[in-house]
């Protein structure tokens, strides 16, 4: 399978924030950002690997400014490792008054996809290989980023076992006592 270049699975998208967009301070609400960055990295992994790809992560997603109502927000992806059936997509948002062309870079994010095949089972991608210097900076590190991402990840499943199925609030916890109870 031939590698591709970053730049192959680029995806911009723009979008206008509206009321419905926005939160009581006039900001856009968090999950609001976070659905269109997971829309921006599905689109970059599909564009690279030709297959359907599930999110199998979101990690380090830090808001770095608020946007406000009436702003716009753009944002940008690309795939910047991939790893037999994992790709790592790194998301960045610019928020922009259109009245004082004031940019900022509000967010960050790097996605983890998978690509499925038919049968929804993980299937093989190829390989990427950056070429400007973001690309290069980002490409750089990725693979220590992979590494602590299937770390994070084992520790939720050990948390996950750890806590269990249960309903707090009508069956026993795991400490051997009902919620309300000495």
């Amino acid at each position: 399978m031939k590698s591709k270049p970053s730049v192959a699975s680029l995806t911009v998208k723009n979008s206008h924030v509206l009321p419905s967009d926005t939160n009581g301070h006039g900001t856009l609400f968090g999950g609001q950002l976070m659905a269109h960055i997971d829309d921006v990295a599905a689109i970059s992994a599909t564009r690279h690997a030709r297959e359907l790809v599930v999110t199998a992560s979101i990690d380090s997603v830090d808001f770095l400014y608020p946007v406000k109502e009436g702003d716009t927000i753009c944002l940008e992806s690309f795939v910047t490792y991939a790893h037999k059936t994992s790709m790592e997509v790194f998301v960045k948002a610019v928020t922009e008054n259109l009245l004082t062309a004031e940019r900022k870079v509000c967010a960050t994010a790097f996605v983890t996809m998978v690509a499925i095949d038919k049968d929804n089972k993980p299937t093989l991608v190829p390989g990427v290989y950056p070429e400007s210097e973001e690309e290069k900076w980002l490409h750089r590190e990725a693979e220590k980023r992979a590494m602590r991402r299937k770390e994070r990840r084992k520790d939720s499943k050990e948390m996950a076992n750890t806590f269990g199925t249960s309903f707090p609030w009508n069956e026993t916890s795991r400490f051997g006592k009902r919620l309300g109870q000495k």
